[in-house]
């Protein structure tokens, strides 16, 4: 009889550094309690290097906002990248890991099941100013609060605000199927790697037919734009930890900066100049010291998330 799957760990939030390396620092045990309000936060630095929040849930949704940084949250059918200025929604119970870019500063934001009307799957939202604001102020209070107190009603604005919230482009599908983990993982530790459908299906001994109808049930998009997708995701990534658009542009293996600029601009409206500006006039977030640090990502184990 074949072992029973290992459960995935709910998230401890602990007051001391936590022996398996969830999290550290001065956070508070956040369980389910009557006592608490129906949105709570916590604000969160990286350390100086990559660091990590191996896959657990939890009852609570969780909005991951990136306020510095750039943050990369996988769930069982994708990845999402989170640049500043945005934030990942993942609906409660939902396994995902979380990683970010050295430094970065990031504000939890845990809500209750039914509090808000967001959706019962992932996406990644555009954030306004005010919301930022909001969501750091919730961190800056007591998670136990009455619905009729001055808490209660900035989380009732703060949802108001999420649930209009525009939602961006910057999920790259995945999939548990074998032959298209090994040409992501491949793929991922070489996004310069330009080798052709037709090629790729001799890699995982299919026929090319076969692997573009494959990839199309799997992920919803033709095997080219789900490259292009995983491109933009590196890219964010790399651009938000502070790399230049020609180095980003060399190591996915585009012929040109233009190039690169074009597919980013097609992507998301914006070429990266442009895209990054509205963020850094927002990049003021201030150091702060009593934010719980998140440790340093273990070496590379395979997955096949971009690589940061």
């Amino acid at each position: 009889m074949p072992p029973r799957p290992r459960p995935v760990p709910r998230l401890a939030l602990a007051t001391a550094a936590s022996s398996e390396g969830v999290l550290l620092g001065p956070l508070k045990i956040f369980e389910e309690s009557p006592r608490l309000g129906p949105v709570f936060g916590v604000r969160v630095r990286a350390a100086d290097h990559r660091a990590e929040v191996p896959t657990h849930r939890h009852p609570q949704g969780q909005l991951v906002v990136a306020l510095r940084g750039g943050v990369v949250c996988e769930v069982p059918d994708g990845v999402w990248m989170v640049p500043p200025a945005c934030a990942v929604w993942v609906p409660s119970e939902l396994p995902h890991s979380i990683r970010a870019t050295a430094n970065a500063r990031m504000g939890y934001l845990f809500v209750q099941p039914g509090a808000a009307d967001l959706p019962g799957h992932c996406c990644t939202l555009a954030i306004s100013p005010l919301a930022r604001e909001l969501v750091l102020r919730l961190a800056d209070l007591p998670s136990e609060y009455e619905a009729d107190s001055a808490t209660g009603r900035l989380a009732v604005v703060l949802l108001e605000e999420l649930a209009r919230m525009p939602r961006e482009r910057l999920r790259l599908p995945t999939s548990a199927e074998p032959r298209l983990r090994r040409i992501a993982k491949m793929l991922s530790e070489d996004p310069a790697d330009r080798r052709t459908l037709a090629e790729w299906a001799k890699v995982v001994a299919t026929s090319e037919r076969t692997l573009a109808r494959l990839v199309r049930q799997e992920t919803g998009l033709t095997f080219g734009r789900w490259r292009q997708q995983l491109h933009l995701i590196v890219a964010l990534h790399q651009l938000s930890a502070g790399q230049s658009v020609q180095r980003v542009a060399e190591a996915l293996g585009y012929d040109s900066v233009t190039a690169f600029i074009s597919m980013f601009k097609k992507s998301l409206g914006k070429p990266p100049g442009k895209y990054f500006a509205g963020i850094a006039r927002r990049d003021d977030v201030d150091e702060d010291e009593d934010a719980a640090p998140i440790p340093p990502a273990p070496a590379p184990t395979g997955r096949h998330a971009p690589r940061g």
